[in-house]
């Protein structure tokens, strides 16, 4: 039995996607985390100190639901939150000792899951599948109002800049 939407790349790319989430959901037990927790981690240990704010729009998450988030990682002292020396209204949120541990724990993880899901894709596939989910995701992006910063990679300009000789991905 095939599922109608077979055919269609947003059927694929859910299928994916929901699969991807299973499998660092797995991985990510081992830790002690759900799926979700990871990408707060991985953020802050990218950018150290967030605001809310900055944390939900990183994540393309509402407030609300960053904040629960890290209510759940504070609670488990992985991360702390601190306001804003003067203005008690801004609230940041850092990672602490251990929250930078299981970060680079969750990187390998990570880096695990996606050789899982690229097992048999050359270099070349894998650069013209990151570009491609990401135009798409810039495309929908634009479509709902969401914040269009990071779909675009430095790497990518580069590749913008040259000539494309790929008829199959050309713009």
């Amino acid at each position: 039995m095939k599922h109608p939407g077979v055919k269609s790349v947003g059927w694929a790319l859910v299928q994916t996607s929901r699969l991807h989430r299973s499998r660092m959901g797995d991985k990510l037990a081992k830790l002690d985390l759900f799926a979700g927790q990871e990408q707060v981690l991985q953020a802050l240990a990218s950018e150290g100190r967030m605001t809310m704010g900055e944390l939900a729009t990183i994540l393309r998450v509402r407030p609300p639901t960053a904040s629960k988030t890290v209510s759940r990682l504070a609670a488990m002292k992985l991360v702390e939150r601190h306001t804003e020396p003067g203005d008690a209204r801004v609230v940041r949120v850092k990672l602490t000792k251990e929250g930078k541990k299981k970060a680079a724990s969750i990187d390998e993880l990570w880096n695990e899951v996606e050789e899982e899901l690229l097992d048999g894709f050359d270099p070349k596939d894998r650069k013209r599948l990151r570009k491609l989910l990401r135009k798409g995701a810039k495309n929908l992006a634009k479509l709902t109002g969401a914040d269009l910063e990071g779909f675009d990679s430095p790497e990518d300009e580069l590749e913008d800049a040259e000539p494309d000789t790929d008829s199959d991905i050309a713009a």
